[in-house]
């Protein structure tokens, strides 16, 4: 009876080994699903493996393909930076730190009056951050058209850099405080150019391509240039900070 046993036992080991190829034969996902999972008698606690301070050497190194359970929360929605939302960008600032509450310094005040004094002034100022040097009675052409504005519109040009007379200049950091002078022109109309013809081609083709182009400049006067007294700036100054307060 044992020698029957024997015999069966080694008839099915030779079956399986004839019908079974060597394993360096088998692919490489049989391969995989033929090693043997090893699990330690003593597997440590449940802590030291979700922390990731556990590693088993007889598991495989390839990544597992199984979904992460629920009551495991995921890197993302661990992560509490990921859930405040984004700061807001700081405010911008205006180009001149001169406000109509700023009061006027001393140095102006007293060099003010002499320059009021002189005649023929000229001004630096800027439209659309393009400085142009002018005074009263000049023609300009900008080298633009102008939007929403119409022949005879008074504008006031309220940002300048520098403006002086022969003797004197009074320049801003970066522009001048609008309350020290005043500065309008007026809309005269449009102008035009002639009209440009381009002919477009590339290479190795015949099809040539025209382009016309005719474009229009606003043209101003400077109606008025002054320099305002001592005495405007501060009524205008006590104004402004009785409306603020």
């Amino acid at each position: 009876m044992l020698s029957r046993s024997i015999r069966r036992a080694a008839l099915k080991q030779q079956w399986q080994s004839s019908t079974l190829p060597p394993i360096f034969l088998l692919p490489f996902r049989a391969r995989l699903a033929t090693t043997s999972n090893f699990t330690d008698a003593n597997p440590p606690p449940e802590s030291i493996q979700s922390a990731g301070f556990y590693t088993n050497k007889s598991k495989s190194s390839y990544p597992s393909t199984q979904p992460p359970r629920p009551d495991q929360p995921s890197a993302q929605s661990a992560s509490p930076i990921a859930d405040l939302p984004p700061t807001p960008p700081p405010p911008p600032t205006s180009a001149s730190t001169l406000t109509p509450t700023t009061p006027v310094s001393s140095t102006v005040r007293s060099l003010l009056p002499l320059l009021r004094a002189q005649p023929n002034h000229y001004i630096t100022a800027h439209i659309h951050a393009r400085p142009y040097l002018l005074t009263a009675g000049d023609t300009l052409r900008l080298p633009f058209h102008m939007p929403h504005v119409l022949p005879g519109d008074i504008l006031r040009l309220n940002r300048a850099s520098s403006i002086g007379s022969r003797d004197y200049t009074l320049k801003g950091a970066p522009y001048l405080d609008e309350r020290l002078f005043e500065c309008r022109a007026t809309v005269v109309g449009t102008e035009s150019e002639p009209m440009r013809v381009m002919e477009k081609t590339k290479r190795r083709q015949r099809r040539v391509k025209t382009v016309k182009s005719k474009l229009r400049f606003t043209v101003l006067k400077i109606r008025e240039l002054k320099i305002r007294s001592l005495e405007d700036v501060e009524g205008e100054e006590n104004r402004n900070r009785d409306e603020v307060e």
